[in-house]
């Protein structure tokens, strides 16, 4: 993550605002609450943020822009699409198993609601995982990996909508179940669906 962005404090303080968000959704996300779970003092937080709404998009901001890092730094050119499809998911995957909390700042009921600004940095984050999805499904219906019976739009729509149904699900069970695990076995099942089936 890039340092020069966010302090460390102000890393904490959206860590633990993510923790709110899964306990008590959007309406127990308050300074007040979040003084309270960090033992600090409201004015403490207001030197660091200077709202509700200001904290949420740092927490939303520092996922795409951690997105962004991991993606590039994991997915290497000499790896076939396939590989490559296989490392963004479970990169993804091993890092919501790490960061819970950040799951629910992009599936929190009436996040959406609270603002424009909240809802174009959540646009933001899909951008980030269409920017490095989408050049490795082109690749892959190039080389005749992937299907080309479907256009490379909607593959991606489809992909991207079975993972949010997983982390939706992950997280309406409260974490309960392994996410690399039930991660795995979808990244292999939307890989079968895709391939193109040799004859």
């Amino acid at each position: 993550m890039t340092t020069e962005t966010i302090s460390d404090r102000q890393l904490e303080i959206i860590e633990a605002a993510g923790k709110i968000l899964t306990a008590s959704g959007i309406s127990g996300l308050t300074i007040k609450n979040l003084a309270k779970e960090m033992k600090f003092s409201e004015s403490a937080i207001y030197r660091h943020f200077t709202s509700k709404e200001e904290i949420i998009i740092a927490l939303l901001d520092y996922l795409a822009q951690s997105m962004d890092e991991r993606y590039t730094n994991a997915i290497l050119s000499e790896q076939t699409p396939e590989e490559k499809f296989t490392t963004l998911f479970q990169n993804q995957f091993s890092f919501f198993k790490k960061h819970p909390h950040f799951v629910v700042a992009v599936f929190s009921d009436g996040l959406m609601e609270e603002s424009q600004r909240i809802n174009e940095t959540i646009l933001k984050i899909m951008g980030v995982k269409m920017k490095h999805l989408m050049p490795i499904i082109l690749e892959g219906q190039q080389k005749k990996v992937f299907t080309n019976s479907i256009t490379s739009d909607e593959l991606m729509h489809i992909v991207m909508g079975t993972f949010r149904l997983q982390m939706y699900k992950w997280r309406v069970a409260n974490f309960q179940f392994d996410i690399s695990r039930n991660g795995d076995n979808m990244i292999q099942a939307v890989l079968t669906l895709i391939k193109t089936k040799t004859l």
